[in-house]
């Protein structure tokens, strides 16, 4: 079986007077069709070990492979080229650039990998929007839509290229009850029903209760990694 992510023994340390480990020695796989949650203290390198998970950042030790692909034999264009194919990203503050339309912020990624013409680049972008309940706001700039609707336009950012993974750091951390609860739904649907496999770091256990695997980390280190008895709801 290939895995999407093969991660042996990573450990990131930030080189300081007293070094510190941000994520120790972390060993697990990740296949199709998974929604994850890594759940944990602040400061127990939840994030940490997202960043390494989706090519931001690069381990001090261990191995990882996306794909089969070993990542440490890659320089940074390689790691790039791999990160915008296989990874998508949705972080806590979306990072939509304020001068651009929605739908200009969606095409970006496509413009970066250069496969697709203008034409396919903006009906891809527009249907993803659509498909996330913004085809009314295509022209719109960020600052001009509600934080849940900004949230949605990061997701269908981090599908512009078709991604297998796609990872969200604290994706509902700055939204109400109501638009946290849309973005997860959101979130599993592209599990259910795109075939993606989601990884998402979050404090909030009620969103973690109801993933199909949570893995808890405390300073650094895995301390349990389970999977769901029953199908999310």
């Amino acid at each position: 079986m290939t895995w999407l992510i093969e991660a042996d023994y990573l450990t990131r340390i930030l080189p300081a007077t007293v070094p510190v480990t941000l994520v120790r020695d972390v060993s697990m796989t990740v296949g199709e069709r998974e929604f994850i949650a890594i759940t944990g203290p602040s400061g127990s390198g939840k994030s940490s070990l997202l960043y390494l998970l989706g090519l931001l950042d690069r381990p001090t030790s261990g191995s990882l492979k996306i794909a089969g692909q070993d990542t440490s034999v890659l320089d940074d264009n390689a790691l790039a080229r791999l990160r915008l194919e296989m990874l998508g990203f949705v972080f806590q503050f979306h990072f939509l650039l304020p001068e651009f339309s929605i739908l200009r912020n969606v095409e970006l990624p496509m413009r970066k990998a250069g496969r697709l013409s203008a034409a396919e680049m903006h009906d891809r972008a527009a249907g993803l929007l659509e498909d996330l309940g913004l085809a009314g706001h295509l022209d719109k700039r960020p600052d001009q839509l509600s934080g849940g609707q900004r949230q949605r336009v990061a997701v269908a950012r981090a599908l512009a290229n078709d991604p297998h993974v796609v990872l969200a750091d604290e994706p509902t951390g700055s939204l109400d009850s109501k638009s946290s609860e849309q973005v997860f739904q959101i979130l599993r649907d592209l599990v259910h029903k795109r075939g993606k496999t989601v990884i998402a770091v979050t404090h909030d256990m009620e969103i973690a209760a109801r993933v199909d695997r949570r893995i808890h980390l405390v300073d650094g280190k895995v301390v349990s990694d389970e999977r769901a008895a029953r199908a999310p709801v």
